[in-house]
């Protein structure tokens, strides 16, 4: 069972503040580092999609990942809203990823692999992705740093919209931290719905990512502050990492 269940329906209105379109645009200063052109572009666990269809909008032709159903089912809801080459989703957990062909490049944002919390699942999934990148293609994600997930232990925050609220705590522990996440959905007959999620992260450093980023074939790593070409600052809460395969 996927532990966005739940929060699918509502993830979107709850994450506004993320600044998609600024994203974006740091992804492509990174891709356009690229050895080699790039025209389809792997958005490893991709959400409800928003960064697919922003690339989509700029000419890329997608392939869409994510280990939850419901969110790709919110993803593919946006279809029709884009111009350019529809997006091919695929529901798949990315240890596990599995591709017809190579892409020029792969992104993996948001934090999404430390939502890992094996360090094996992590070194399987770089070994993939090896495998699905064309030789000298990009892959660029960011992760939340070990001082970020660290500094959220004991922590509460609400998140609401005008038929939502998200109240979520958290625990840090043995480098995993647990989001507990209360929500509360108006329903049609005016009552609220409770239903709870558990999210989990685990903080990986800048060396064992680099090692196991070198170990799975992959070269020219560099890392970078969040939507910054500049290397990380003392105490980044998200660094961006950028490699080529080789």
């Amino acid at each position: 069972m996927s532990c966005y269940d739940q929060l699918a329906s509502c993830y979107d209105a709850l994450t506004d503040d993320v600044q998609y379109e600024k994203r974006a645009d740091f992804l492509l200063k990174l891709l356009r580092r690229s050895h080699i052109p790039v025209h389809t572009v792997l958005d490893l666990a991709c959400g409800t999609g928003t960064m697919t269809w922003l690339l989509t909008a700029r000419g890329y032709e997608m392939i869409a990942v994510d280990g939850s159903e419901e969110m790709l089912c919110a993803a593919m809801e946006k279809s029709g809203t884009v111009e350019g080459i529809a997006p091919i989703f695929l529901h798949q957990d990315m240890p596990r990823l599995d591709l017809y062909g190579t892409v020029d490049a792969a992104i993996c944002c948001l934090d999404s692999l430390n939502y890992l919390t094996h360090p094996a699942d992590v070194r399987r999934t770089l070994e993939r992705l090896h495998l699905f990148v064309a030789p000298g293609g990009m892959l660029v994600f960011d992760i939340n740093t070990v001082e970020k997930l660290a500094a959220l232990d004991g922590q509460v925050f609400l998140d609401e919209t005008e038929d939502t609220y998200c109240v979520w705590r958290t625990e840090y522990s043995r480098g995993l931290c647990t989001y507990y996440m209360d929500l509360f959905r108006l329903t049609e007959d005016g009552a609220w719905e409770r239903s709870l999620e558990i999210h989990r992260e685990r903080g990986y450093t800048v060396a064992e990512l680099t090692e196991w980023l070198q170990a799975a074939g992959f070269g020219e790593i560099r890392t970078y502050g969040d939507m910054k070409l500049r290397r990380p600052a003392e105490g980044e809460q998200r660094i961006y990492f950028s490699c080529v395969r080789l």
